[in-house]
């Protein structure tokens, strides 16, 4: 897949964000853990190395936007950090000191997506430049971190567990048709959804009717029996995504998940992404 430069990485910074979770100026102490100022008190930098940061929200000009679902960031102890803006990937890397972010270059995937997933990137990557401030609070995993520009703009993001493929209660979020994302057809959004059971067994909702059925693991491969459903007919963008969706949960599929998104695609090349809800504390 085709990646372009990006003067300012959006999730960059939040990758290098992690990446120093200490400074390296013996000078000041901020490398040893000292604070420098010859009292002794430990100074670490914000912990955000090794965790998965879902994006929650962009504020921008006071005004705040839900991040697309499956927005997030991680950040490896090699410097640097992969993740996902809600429908392209990126790498990138940043510098930290303290709790002070410089955001440097990275690449981005260029996967044609829906009109306001891409304004929410673009927003992202504006609000991504220069240096940032990082503020991590809360503990294991219940841990929210807010990164702000020196003009008062900020992305909130939180810490939640993985999830597992059985068990969850998977809500489709988007389609895929190739190289190509799209939201779902609209006023169907929070319909469809599925759940994987241990025995091997799927139910859920295609956006009208609901259904079950078999699917097979193994490895990276789900393999779908035929599904059975109701027989409802619902308005014309309901029965849109069933059709859908029923081209995508059928036959021999590959599965990918990251964290808490969950991708499945067919091998006509069509296929889904969906998330799990917000972990409760």
């Amino acid at each position: 897949m085709r990646t372009q430069r990006m003067a300012v990485s959006v999730l960059a910074v939040l990758a290098t964000l992690t990446l120093a979770a200490c400074g390296t100026d013996p000078g000041t102490g901020a490398g040893s853990g000292e604070s420098g100022d010859g009292s002794g008190t430990v100074r670490t930098g914000p912990p955000v190395t090794g965790v998965h940061w879902t994006v929650s929200s962009l504020t921008v000009d006071g005004k705040k936007t839900a991040a697309p679902a499956g927005a997030h960031v991680e950040i490896g102890s090699d410097g640097k950090a992969t993740g996902s803006l809600g429908c392209n990937r990126f790498t990138a890397e940043a510098a930290v000191d303290g709790d002070k972010v410089t955001v440097g270059p990275g690449t981005t995937t260029e996967m044609a997506c829906d009109e306001d997933v891409q304004a929410f990137e673009k927003a992202m990557g504006r609000a991504f430049s220069g240096e940032l401030r990082a503020a991590v609070a809360g503990r294991g995993d219940a841990k929210t971190l807010t990164l702000t520009t020196g003009a008062g703009d900020s992305i909130a993001l939180t810490s939640e567990p993985p999830a597992p493929l059985a068990g969850t209660a998977w809500k489709v979020t988007g389609l895929v048709s190739g190289s190509v994302a799209a939201s779902l057809p609209a006023g169907t959004e929070n319909k469809a959804h599925l759940t994987f059971g241990k025995d091997g067994s799927v139910e859920g909702n295609l956006g009208c009717n609901s259904f079950h059925g078999k699917a097979t693991v193994s490895g990276s491969t789900l393999t779908f029996g035929p599904l059975a459903s109701t027989r409802k007919m619902c308005p014309g963008p309901e029965m849109d995504l069933e059709r859908a969706l029923r081209g995508v949960l059928e036959g021999r599929t590959t599965y990918e998940i990251e964290h808490r998104s969950l991708s499945i695609e067919a091998e006509s090349g069509k296929g889904l992404h969906a998330s799990a809800p917000a972990a409760r504390g």
